[in-house]
This record gives structure tokens, sequence and C-alpha cells, in this order.
């Protein structure tokens, strides 16, 4: 196999995190911080546990028409909530949780990482509020809101290689969703669908064409689908690191495959680059 990267000089102690575009061996351009959660409703007949999802819209740059999981960019606002409160983190991963947390609020109305769940008013009242322009600060100051960072587990992080309109460090965390009768509605501005389906149900839509899931949720799905649980998502998540995954190009039988990591929990590591997904 011929591996399509950069000169070996100019990756980090990590073979696979490169600092150049491998297409054209520019200098990789500086991502924009985000992260997302990847709720779970577990099946109270055992069987296999529901995912939150959302589409968005067609018009959005990144990713249009894509289903995804809720999330978005880190605001400097999160920075600050983050420095104020007591959580025992890296400021940066405390920073990445409270953007999803406020996030997942925004786009389906869920309240998600709170020491006490707050009631669908509230949410709905703070929703609106951020939407008409409020920081998350200010909010969970006024409605007396504490965080537990605690019920976000980390799972993944990616980065792509390549230098796009739209450059994203996203990592990803689980969590649980107890009480189910938080979530509103899309909020109809980036995204256009919200609901909840297996792993396995995602993946089917996708290989029939009723769905678009880009390269990174698509080999997501693949980890997710297999576990029965939430449980068992954090166990496996606490046996492989979530270290940075940036995809690498590798010609595979004089095929260009887009590749990943083959250690870090992903039943599927590869897919021809000509057929990805890529926002």
């Amino acid at each position: 196999m011929t591996c399509i990267m950069a000169d070996p000089a100019s990756l980090s102690t990590d073979p696979h995190i490169q600092t150049v575009d491998p297409r054209t061996g520019e200098p990789l351009v500086e991502a924009t911080p985000a992260a997302t959660i990847i709720v779970f409703r577990d099946a109270e007949d055992g069987g296999p546990p529901e995912l939150l999802m959302v589409e968005r819209s067609s018009q959005m740059v990144f990713a249009g028409g894509a289903v995804v999981f809720p999330g978005g960019r880190v605001d400097p606002d999160d920075h600050l909530l983050a420095a104020r409160i007591d959580h025992g983190l890296d400021l940066e991963d405390a920073a990445a949780r409270i953007a999803a947390i406020r996030e997942t609020i925004e786009e389906t109305g869920l309240g998600i990482g709170f020491a006490e769940t707050p009631e669908r008013a509230a949410l709905a009242a703070a929703r609106a509020a951020m939407h008409a322009g409020a920081v998350f600060s200010a909010v969970c100051r006024d409605a007396g809101w504490q965080f537990d960072l605690s019920a976000l587990t980390p799972f993944t992080r990616w980065r792509p290689p390549f230098n796009e309109r739209r450059v994203f460090d996203t990592r990803f965390y689980l969590a649980r969703c107890d009480v189910h009768d938080h979530i509103v509605e899309v909020d109809a501005t980036e995204n256009r669908h919200l609901f909840w389906a297996t792993a396995a149900q995602a993946l089917a839509l996708a290989d029939e064409g009723k769905l678009k899931l880009i390269f990174p949720t698509r080999r997501n799905m693949e980890r997710l689908a297999l576990f029965g649980s939430h449980a068992e998502a954090v166990e496996q998540a606490s046996r492989f690191s979530a270290r940075m995954i940036m995809p690498f190009i590798e010609d595979r039988d004089g095929t260009p495959h887009l590749c990943i990591p083959d250690d870090l929990g992903y039943p599927v590591t590869s897919e021809p680059l000509g057929t990805s997904m890529r926002g």
C-alpha cells in the first residue's frame, strides 16, 4: 500500500496527525474548536439504544443536508463560563462540554449536563433568549442552573486534514437522556429535522440514499452500532483514547482511500475517497 501523506518531518509524534494539506502540501489552516453530544435514549425493552440526530439545512455551507449530532462551535462565552465554575477539567475540555450543552439546547430544546434537569418551560425560554442574542452564561446565571459536566463522557475527536472553507476540530461526547419530554422542536434555522433512531437504522437509511452521512458521522455510527446501551458505549470509550483523529489518504490496490487509525475502536477504518462525503 502506498501512503499519500506529507513529508514525515512535517508530522507530529502521532504519524497520522498532519500539519499540511496532503493534496497541496500547504500548511493547514487553524481549525475552529467545536463540540457535539451523542445523546443516547436506552430502550426499555432491552433493544438497541436510539440516538438523537438533526438534519442540517441544505443551505448550510458546512455539511448542508447531512444528518449529524447536536453541536457547534465553541464560543468565547463558553470559555468564560468554564473559567468561572468548579469542574476539575482542562479548560479547553470544559469549554467544549459547555458549548455542546448550549448547542443541544439551541438546536433541540433538550437539557443535558446539568446537576438538576431544567424544566421544559425554562429550557424553552432559554432557547428563545439565546436565539434572540442572549449569551449562555447570563441565561444560566439568571436561571440558577448548575452544571454536571461529568454527565458528558469524551468519546472521540475529529479534525479533517484538508483546507476547506470551514474546518472544525470537533470533540464528541456521550450522554444519556433519562427524561424525554424536553425536546421541543428543530430550530428551523441551521437544521430542518430532528429525530431519534438507532445507529443501525441511520446506517440503513444512508445506504438507501434517504439520508446523508459525512465521513466522520458514518464512522462514528458504525462504532455506535456496536453498543447495546449508553453504559456499553461509556465502557468502550474508557478503553480507547479520545485522541485527535485526522483522516489520511492511502492508496489501496490503485484506489485512494480515506482512512483513520485502526486502534481506536472503530469497526470500519477506510472508505474509497471518491465515495466519501466530507461535508
